[in-house]
């Protein structure tokens, strides 16, 4: 194979991320009926907070606080612990992209895996657990514990440090947000492929060296390589 390391993103390229599902369950704990409408609002304040978080502007304990301060006050509960639940309510829905586990089955004897993921570490190990998946990746590297996010090329030195510093150009990194994974790649010098599973327009400027619709198509990308 033309590549040593595959390097994946996690949330909508490995796992599921159902937000609103998450935020449903949670905020039913706490006897409220999230609607629609609450995550439209819910996400006019986290949007902002994630593009602050991978620019370097906010930290993850001001992001995990600040996005849930208005159903904070609401509730009267403290906004980090609505964000724990929020967490443990999205590991418990925890489920894998299709194609998922048969591409990591495929390449577990042929490449070493990694994950680096500006999700945070509550949500991130807890599913590599649930879905039997905690053996296939090492290193795992999250933004949270390396205090800086995709698409700083910082998470990816770090990254490779634990990889004993591979041969970048045998090294792959795959992900479903072009600025964070593909922009990230790009800025560390490696290779990288967009997993677009909803046919999204690639944005200006942003060129990844490969492209596919679903990790079906990824395994055939990668067994012909």
């Amino acid at each position: 194979m033309k590549y040593q390391w595959i390097l994946f993103d996690a949330d909508e390229t490995l796992f599921h991320f159902d937000a609103f599902a998450g935020l449903q369950l949670m905020f039913s704990r706490y006897g409220v009926k999230f609607e629609q409408q609450d995550y439209q609002q819910y996400q006019t304040r986290n949007l902002p907070l994630w593009e602050a978080y991978q620019a370097g502007q906010v930290n993850a304990e001001q992001l995990q606080q600040q996005r849930f301060e208005y159903w904070a006050s609401k509730l009267e509960q403290h906004p980090q612990q609505l964000n724990d639940a929020f967490l443990e309510a999205m590991a418990e829905i925890c489920s894998l992209l299709p194609g998922a586990k048969d591409l990591l089955d495929a390449l577990k004897s042929k490449v070493k895996m990694g994950i680096i993921t500006n999700g945070f570490t509550a949500l991130q190990k807890i599913r590599l657990e649930r879905t039997g998946l905690s053996g296939y990746f090492s290193p795992l590297v999250i933004s949270e514990q390396v205090g800086v996010a995709k698409p700083h090329k910082d998470i990816f030195e770090h990254a490779f440090a634990q990889m004993q510093q591979p041969e970048k150009h045998r090294v792959l990194m795959v992900g479903d947000n072009p600025h964070s994974d593909i922009q990230g790649g790009i800025n560390a010098g490696i290779r990288t492929c967009w997993l677009n599973r909803h046919g999204e327009e690639r944005p200006e400027g942003i060129e990844p060296h490969y492209e596919v619709s679903s990790l079906k198509q990824l395994q055939t990308l990668l067994e012909a390589a």
